[in-house]
């Protein structure tokens, strides 16, 4: 073991010590704090789904707005310079919308990882910073929402004749090292970019939870987080 792997164990396992000195001290047992955090995770999930599950909920955020492809978007000055300024907007609106309407398909999942989370699991949030819990999602769903929101993604993207232009010309830019392979298809980078921005604001609703839990109206968020 290296002197930076052990001092990072030392600096852990010094905050679960605090941590636990502070329940203990505010007599909060671990079945509230375990209580206190799963109710965050569930409130802040479901908000995140609430405010991007709608239209413009992607479209109109900037925090979350998908943007074209990093290819796309040096080849879409060119053509608002030609005219074709109506069919790049059409495509950006259509990624965004694939995106809102994609959204609601995972409250399931990530109700469903909150009720599996570890002892473990709970520890690495509370001592995790403030990237913690995008972690915790991430870890235990990207991979299935991944699945379950490409259909969705290709379903509305196909119906704009740019998207499939774009994968034609994007699937050769790869070979030749012009563009990034997670950029040459849309439905991909579009499905990505809805989970990045899932889990960003489920992320930001947890900072509002932890900064004023008295504002949430729940006994036991106000009183773990308060506690913290």
């Amino acid at each position: 073991m290296d002197r930076r792997e052990f001092t990072g164990q030392v600096v852990s396992g010094l905050a679960l010590l605090v941590w636990a000195a502070q329940a203990r001290a505010l007599s909060l047992s671990d079945a509230d704090a375990n209580a206190g955090l799963k109710a965050a995770l569930e409130r802040g999930a479901a908000a995140a789904v609430g405010l991007l599950g709608k239209p413009d909920g992607f479209l109109g955020n900037p925090q979350v707005r998908i943007p074209l492809p990093g290819a796309l978007e040096s080849a879409a000055k060119l053509m608002r310079g030609l005219g074709q300024g109506k069919k790049v907007d059409e495509l950006v609106t259509a990624m965004n919308r694939a995106a809102e309407s994609a959204v609601p398909e995972s409250k399931q999942l990530l109700s469903n990882a909150v009720k599996q989370m570890t002892v473990t699991d709970a520890k690495q949030i509370l001592t995790g910073g403030d990237t913690s819990v995008t972690t915790f999602f991430a870890d235990k769903t990207r991979l299935p929402l991944g699945e379950k929101f490409l259909p969705i993604v290709t379903h509305a993207t196909e119906k704009v004749s740019l998207a499939s232009k774009y994968n034609a010309v994007a699937s050769k830019g790869v070979g030749l090292g012009v563009v990034k392979k997670e950029d040459a298809n849309v439905q991909q980078y579009v499905t990505g970019k809805t989970l990045d921005g899932l889990y960003l604001m489920i992320g930001e609703e947890e900072k509002k939870i932890r900064q004023n839990p008295v504002a949430t109206g729940s006994a036991i968020l106000k009183k773990v987080f308060g506690a913290l």
